[in-house]
């Protein structure tokens, strides 16, 4: 036996099924703020106050390629590899509900908007005529941090849940998530731009209550950017997503059914990046499931008294049975006695359709919430179809479909 060598094969395929899960924009900025550290780590560069967000070089010498440069660069390598590994989860999620095109103007307009903000307050603190803070003119700010805060409240609005976890440890409100994460980062970290984590919360809330809907064009402006000939060579790509049919402010799927708990921007979601793709032992439970037959089945029970509560078999039911097959005259009574009835799996989003009326179509909502998630809708309703109409089961068999 040479279990190491499994084990290194199991490591290496999980790596690539989650690399090409990863939507295509999102891989690109991770590739992008990879590349960039990795040069500046060769090459010894650590002038970051020539790219970094200044508002005194901004306002003295209107360096505004400042407002772009600062969230590419990155200080160290547990900067880059965490703001990378949260950027991940919410990235892919909003990616694959508004599209490639759409994701990466939105990430631009927030750049811009925390820029002026940041810029904005950064004036008022120091050149008010009250008390001068001179300290924030002159403080440099690189990282995505801002754009990941600003990502944190637009999936926050989006996903509708109603707590979050924070790291694990406790649950919080989702409206209050994101300043709970500014405090604690703040106080757990050294050298952390508050006001740049600030702004991006602002503008995050700004896009959600719908403050910037004149910036954002329709959705015919990012078909005529997709449609171009220089597009082509991306539009193939296998990872890269359409912005037809995409709606800004549609439903993402949470993963649970039964809490609405989201971890969002913590360690949790990081760990369930990296565990996704590490060889797991299979639950005994599990073991027997087919691959070919995704979904989850449902649990026929035996036959019950109609009086006795739900969930509860007869104790007499052996003795009946006997009983009545003693009998030929009561052959066909036992018969429609013993018919299993299967019992009433609660699954969410769905509707209660009678049993004598067999399985209908799925429910339009459904089906028009996974296309604007860049499905095909075929596809979609086959995965429903196989699901039992659970969205949660139909995305994961989607996404194991597209890797």
């Amino acid at each position: 036996m040479r279990p190491n060598i499994v084990t290194e094969a199991g490591v290496q395929t999980r790596v690539n099924q989650w690399w090409n899960a990863i939507p295509f924009l999102t891989s690109s900025v991770v590739v992008v703020c990879g590349i960039i550290y990795l040069i500046c780590l060769l090459t010894g560069y650590d002038s970051f106050y020539e790219v970094c967000f200044l508002p005194s070089a901004i306002i003295s010498r209107f360096q505004v390629y400042r407002f772009y440069t600062a969230i590419i660069f990155h200080g160290s390598l547990l900067h880059v590899l965490f703001n990378m590994m949260a950027l991940v989860p919410m990235g892919s999620e909003l990616e694959r509900i508004m599209g490639s095109v759409r994701l990466l103007y939105l990430t631009f307009l927030l750049a811009t908007t925390n820029a002026i903000l940041h810029l904005l307050i950064a004036s008022l603190a120091g050149y008010n005529p009250f008390y001068q803070y001179d300290h924030i003119m002159n403080e440099c700010a690189i990282g995505f941090s801002g754009i990941l805060f600003s990502m944190i409240v637009i999936e926050t609005s989006l996903s509708g849940v109603t707590s979050r976890s924070v790291f694990g440890l406790f649950n919080v409100p989702a409206k209050l998530y994101p300043w709970i994460l500014l405090v604690v980062f703040q106080l757990l970290m050294t050298n952390v731009s508050l006001l740049g984590h600030l702004c991006g919360i602002l503008s995050g809330f700004s896009y959600s209550y719908g403050l910037f809907n004149f910036l954002m064009p329709g959705s015919s402006f990012f078909t005529t950017i997709e449609s171009a000939s220089w597009m082509s060579s991306f539009i193939r790509r296998p990872k890269f997503i359409m912005c037809t049919g995409g709606n800004p402010s549609s439903y993402i799927p949470t993963y649970s059914v039964q809490n609405t708990t989201s971890s969002g921007f913590s360690t949790g979601n990081a760990w369930r990046s990296l565990s996704s793709w590490l060889p797991q032992r299979e639950a005994s439970n599990q073991s027997s499931e087919d691959s070919r037959f995704p979904g989850r089945g449902r649990t026929l029970s035996t036959a019950r008294d109609p009086t006795a509560p739900t969930g509860e078999t007869d104790p007499n039911l052996h003795a009946r049975l006997l009983e009545d097959s003693s009998s030929p005259d009561r052959l066909s009574d036992a018969t429609v006695t013993t018919t299993a009835e299967p019992r009433q799996v609660p699954v969410a989003n769905t509707a209660v359709l009678p049993q004598s009326q067999g399985r209908v179509a799925a429910p339009e909502e459904q089906i028009q919430k996974l296309v604007a998630m860049g499905f095909d809708r075929t596809q979609v309703e086959v995965a429903l179809a196989a699901a039992d109409d659970d969205l949660t089961v139909a995305v994961e068999i989607l996404m194991s479909q597209q890797a």
